[in-house]
């Protein structure tokens, strides 16, 4: 099932909780960012093909619904015309589509929910890896920050009131940065449906027999008569 296999491990991973743990937050960076473009990769090239079964799937479902409702329409105007014999058979080739279609519906739900998980799965990627990108750029600016600090108390100058006050403000910069550009993932991580809703209850069929529906149909006739 390729990327699709990993479906709740991607959507369970917390980048930033896993960072906050790390020793080196660079390396993991690095690493993370590294996974995540190829697994970000690996969704758009399946992408087409899960969308293209669920094309396929629904329009088999369509397809044998639509059969149903004409077989239906033969069967009662065969009653109309008095031929029960033709009408029983249209009934009876119902009853056979009507088990394939629980089928087919089957399929199609299957095939729907994969494409909908295709698309939690882009929009989670594309966030983490804007998050990654915010505190890689934050990460940076504090360590210039703090190589700055190390050189002016390298100096030891009488201006080291001045030199606290540069690099106070700089950090502040840098936190503000941070803060803005985690925001601005969020806002197009969007929000997230819950995976429960994705799995939908297969419709399930009625098991008619020809011989009824053929009974039913004398018995909304005579009604309108």
């Amino acid at each position: 099932m390729g990327i699709l296999s990993r479906f709740r491990d991607i959507m369970a991973s917390n980048i930033n909780a896993l960072l906050d743990k790390a020793e080196d937050p660079e390396k993991v960076i690095r690493e993370f960012m590294r996974s995540l473009q190829s697994d970000l990769g690996k969704v758009k090239a399946e992408t087409a093909s899960v969308m293209a079964d669920e094309r396929r799937a629904k329009a088999a479902l369509d397809e044998c619904r639509a059969e149903i409702k004409k077989l239906q329409s033969y069967a009662e105007k065969s009653v109309e015309a008095g031929n029960d014999e033709d009408a029983r058979r249209f009934l009876e080739r119902k009853a056979v589509l009507a088990a394939k279609e629980a089928q087919l519906q089957a399929s199609y739900d299957s095939a729907a929910s994969n494409a909908a998980n295709m698309k939690q799965m882009n929009d989670k990627l594309v966030s983490d890896i804007g998050q990654l990108e915010a505190r890689h750029a934050a990460l940076q600016g504090k360590m210039a920050a703090a190589k700055m600090q190390q050189k002016l108390n390298s100096i030891g100058s009488p201006m080291s009131g001045a030199a606290e006050s540069v690099f106070g403000n700089l950090e502040e910069k840098v936190n503000q940065t941070y803060d803005e550009a985690m925001a601005l993932a969020e806002l197009r991580a969007g929000t997230k449906d819950d995976l429960d809703e994705l799995f939908k209850e297969f419709e399930k069929s009625t098991n008619t027999s020809p011989d009824d529906e053929l009974a039913a149909i004398k018995k909304k006739m005579n009604k309108n008569e």
